[in-house]
């Protein structure tokens, strides 16, 4: 698109962009989860409002519960989901494992290796921007923890500085949450994790978990969390009584800036929307002067 090459403001166009998916949750042949939400469907959906924006994203970052119980139909069925569209886009699929994967059947299905108990990390080289994918699942449990192989692992990674810096991918945020379930379900010995991270390159940090979209910092850094493809949670209800809903369901769209990050919402629905701006318009626009732009779009018509 047009405008993703240049910029009509004051800031120069994103260094990278990056697409921030989560918590797919899908089950084998096709099964409705909970015998409700269609979590195949919304993941259908969901890969083709990206192929709509238009763009050719650095990466698909996806921070975990990629299945639902684990089953290895689900992981090939979630590999036939995405890797088309993540093909067509030239963009390296990230896959985080969350509480309710299971790291034998992710690793032989999704990654192609042996399947083993050992955490699922990575790590990614985005053109200098760098992502450091962790493993915050406890084989056996819901609650999250990245153990102390783990944080030596990325002490080391974290060493050497990258060009554009580093983000961090991870299941469960290290954030708190408003919600009952979700603080018994937490990411566990928080401080030992924000002792790795203090003075390194680390601008971000992506996770999931929650099924709702929420943002913090944590040791000092930016942490964004995106709500789930499956089903979101509903907050609009006392913390103590909320629970799921089939609405809501969104990803964020990253822009990785020389001195910033942004992370946009974008749902995923049908909607009608207004037909006034296009890429003719931009192309108009980035004909004129800064100066002949403000006065035909930021001047007010009486």
């Amino acid at each position: 698109m047009v405008a993703a090459s240049f910029s009509l403001g004051q800031h120069p166009p994103a260094r990278r962009t990056i697409v921030h998916l989560s918590d797919t949750h899908l089950l084998g042949g096709d099964r409705l989860l909970g015998g409700v939400y269609d979590t195949a469907g919304h993941l259908t959906r969901t890969m083709e409002a990206i192929t709509r924006l238009g763009i050719a994203p650095d990466a698909l970052v996806f921070t975990g519960d990629l299945t639902d119980v684990g089953e290895p139909e689900a992981y090939r069925a979630l590999r036939a989901l995405v890797e088309p569209v993540a093909a067509e886009l030239g963009a390296p699929v990230i896959w985080v494992a969350g509480n309710h994967d299971e790291r034998p059947a992710m690793r032989r299905e999704l990654l192609d290796g042996a399947a083993s108990e050992d955490p699922v990390t990575g790590v990614w080289d985005l053109g200098g921007l760098r992502v450091i994918a962790l493993d915050s699942s406890v084989p056996g449990w819901h609650h999250g923890e990245v153990d102390a192989a783990q944080r030596e692992w990325l002490a080391a990674e974290l060493a050497t500085p990258a060009p554009l810096g580093t983000l961090l991918a991870l299941h469960h945020p290290p954030l708190p949450s408003h919600i009952p379930l979700f603080d018994i379900l937490e990411l566990r010995d928080q401080p030992l994790l924000a002792e790795v991270l203090a003075g390194t390159d680390v601008r971000g940090i992506l996770a999931g978990h929650l099924h709702y979209s929420t943002s913090g910092t944590f040791a000092g850094i930016p942490v964004n969390v995106s709500a789930a493809t499956c089903y979101t949670m509903n907050l609009q209800r006392p913390p103590a009584e909320v629970n799921g809903m089939d609405a809501g369901q969104s990803f964020h769209l990253v822009h990785v800036y020389d001195d910033t990050i942004t992370h946009a919402v974008v749902p995923v629905l049908d909607a009608p929307t207004g037909d006034f701006f296009s890429e003719e318009w931009v192309e108009r626009m980035a004909a004129l002067s800064p100066e002949e732009r403000l006065e035909q779009f930021s001047r007010k018509r009486r």
